[in-house]
């Protein structure tokens, strides 16, 4: 086999992938214990190796090109690689560490996410958490994200999706609204009562709520007063304050149901669910934080 890197370019490899990181040359010469005159000198010596340019850089940032985003991914997996061979070659055990940007819907982030991420740091104590909990759909690799929790997530070829769970839909309403407005029976019921809406962030269109219907699927834009928009948590707290019906996750809700704060109407219309996905790169060698917050969070899923 012959040489194909030196010291030198393995360096250069090295410093490239953490001003990649850090989106910055001075964090990454600070973190590698050299000048940023030499980070820079390092990436000119790889794009001159490779004919790319590798970052966009302006007088206050530097960002990854699309070339340098996938030279960046293949990098990393191989450094990492060949650290995992170095720690097991020397008997040593691999612990998982560093940074593990977690992108996740309020609703999920709340109820599913938040609540397990003490556990899984206290198996893995090595690894920093961020948690963006939001429901702006974020692009995993423009914002340096690791793993994103979506709803009806969209196939793409660059990314794996593994399914962590259909999360049951429930129409609820709190026990006063009932008393004032009765409890509807049937879906053409719906017309009468006051039923809050939510607003997908992404198109701002009405979000319809979904039956069955002695067998078969309906879709149904119901009406109201109140709208939200962003955060579907705001119609769970105007349902509990007694604004109206709204349609929205059975986890989301299950405590409120308990205590009897909320109740759960049109139960024989029930049953319909939206698949909620765990989102990454689809990369042969992935970050072992990222393997073991996959693991993670599919063994608690299923």
């Amino acid at each position: 086999m012959q040489r194909q890197f030196d010291d030198v370019l393995l360096g250069s490899i090295e410093l490239f992938c953490l001003a990649a990181e850090a989106g910055s040359f001075t964090v990454a010469a600070n973190a590698a214990g050299v000048t940023p005159a030499a980070v820079s000198r390092s990436i000119a010596r790889l794009e001159k190796r490779l004919g790319v340019r590798l970052f966009v850089r302006s007088t206050r940032s530097i960002r990854l090109t699309e070339g340098g985003r996938e030279y960046f991914e293949q990098c990393r997996a191989a450094l990492h690689q060949l650290a995992e061979a170095e720690h097991k070659l020397t008997g040593e055990q691999v612990q998982p560490s560093g940074t593990l940007r977690i992108s996740a819907p309020t609703t999920y982030g709340h109820h599913r996410l938040l609540p397990l991420l003490p556990g899984f740091r206290e198996r893995y104590p090595l690894i920093k958490v961020e948690a963006h909990i939001s429901n702006r759909n974020i692009d995993l690799h423009e914002e340096n994200f690791d793993v994103a929790i979506r709803f009806r997530a969209q196939p793409d070829s660059t990314m794996v999706a593994r399914h962590l769970e259909d999360a049951k839909l429930v129409v609820v309403a709190s026990p006063a609204y009932l008393r004032r407005a009765g409890q509807p029976l049937t879906l053409d019921d719906l017309a009468r009562h006051e039923c809050i809406q939510f607003d997908l962030p992404s198109s701002g269109r009405q979000i319809p709520w979904l039956f069955t219907d002695n067998g078969r699927e309906k879709e149904i834009l119901s009406t109201g007063n109140y709208s939200c928009a962003e955060d579907v948590l705001a119609g769970v707290t105007l349902a509990r304050a007694g604004a109206g019906l709204f349609q929205t996750y059975g986890f989301v809700v299950e405590k409120d149901l308990a205590r009897g704060e909320l109740v759960e109407v049109l139960q024989p219309y029930a049953g319909r669910s939206r698949p909620v996905s765990l989102i990454y790169p689809h990369a042969r060698l992935l970050p072992s934080r990222v393997r073991a917050f996959v693991e993670f969070i599919v063994e608690r899923a299923t």
